[in-house]
């Protein structure tokens, strides 16, 4: 059996000690006829004396073992601990390394799910680049067969491609954008007229509600600019993202209806409600990951690069804010969002 350091030592000193009072024994007991009472009371006067020796160098060896771990750089965010060392403070110590190693098996967790999310993220940025290269390379190569003479359908095949780019062309822009926010993107914060913002984008999708009948409208007039002081632009995408989902998984006839209202003394919360088809609760807490779907065959029918909510949470958490979802299923979703008011 392999011993440790500490039972190396305890071990030699043990031996030491035996050895050391059995000569002192032999040497009281032949050499001044010492009674058996007065050589137990000195080897009762030994044990005392040895028990502190023995204390004190083995406080000494946990400390040059202690000093040793010290050293090694381990502690280098802990510039008080030497001082501790030197106070032979051992209790102060173990709790330090204690606390130590939880943050360490903490960040040994969290590197083992960015791991999987690494993974999961790379098998989902496979897939959605996949699709519509291979379907746009499918309808290429149809084109180019020299038995297709039908210009409708030589017309119809190149439409599709085309399509199947664009969606290409969305993955990648969101992508830039994610890893544009993730590293820490500038912002360019200003004042403006959010109501102003918000029409500016109703126009933008205005054709695309109209071909599902879905009434894109504020839930009240609001007479007055409302200025609020963020990033014009990238708020502008959190609405685009916001409203494109809306009317995306809306139902036909439907309704999304935008508020303004107070949040706090220096806050608004900026709210979009639909009546489409509703999330389960379960996947809540999840929706804002990239590439995560709620229904991967609808939501790839839909079309999308799936990084639409994963962008709005990043933007809106890099202005030092907050977004808040609630849905029911077949009664609709509620997106909100909180901004700084105009100083």
């Amino acid at each position: 059996m392999k011993l440790t350091l500490l039972q190396k030592q305890a071990l030699r000193t043990a031996l030491f000690s035996l050895i050391t009072l059995i000569a002192i024994s032999l040497i009281f007991y032949f050499s001044f006829e010492v009674s058996l009472t007065n050589l137990i009371l000195i080897a009762c006067a030994y044990f005392i004396a040895l028990f502190f020796i023995y204390g004190f160098q083995m406080r000494k060896f946990i400390f040059l073992q202690l000093n040793r771990v010290y050293e090694s750089n381990l502690f280098d965010n802990e510039p008080a601990l030497k001082k501790e060392l030197e106070d032979i403070d051992f209790e102060k110590f173990i709790k330090r390394i204690r606390k130590f190693a939880e943050t360490k098996h903490t960040e040994i967790e969290q590197l083992h799910n960015r791991d999987d999310f690494r993974r999961d993220f790379i098998g989902d940025i496979a897939h959605e680049l996949k699709t519509p290269i291979f379907t746009a390379q499918g309808y290429l190569l149809t084109v180019l067969d020299d038995d297709l003479d039908d210009p409708e359908l030589i017309k119809k095949y190149l439409e599709r491609t085309n399509k199947s780019i664009e969606r290409l062309s969305y993955i990648v822009k969101d992508l830039d954008m994610i890893a544009k926010l993730e590293s820490g993107m500038k912002l360019e914060q200003g004042n403006f007229n959010i109501v102003k913002t918000l029409l500016d984008v109703f126009e933008l999708f205005e054709l695309k509600a109209s071909k599902k009948n879905i009434r894109i409208d504020f839930k009240e007039a609001y007479e007055f600019p409302i200025m609020v002081k963020a990033d014009k632009d990238k708020i502008e995408q959190v609405v685009i993202n916001l409203l494109s989902n809306s009317i995306k998984y809306g139902k036909l006839g439907g309704s999304t209806l935008v508020s303004i209202k107070p949040h706090s003394d220096h806050q608004y919360l900026v709210s979009f409600e639909d009546d489409g088809v509703g999330i389960e609760e379960k996947n809540l807490p999840r929706l804002f990951e990239r590439f995560y779907r709620v229904e991967k065959s609808r939501s790839r029918d839909q079309g999308g690069s799936g990084l639409g909510l994963a962008i709005v949470k990043h933007i809106i958490e890099a202005h030092d804010q907050e977004i808040f979802v609630e849905s029911k299923i077949g009664q609709g979703s509620s997106f909100s969002f909180t901004l700084n008011k105009a100083i």
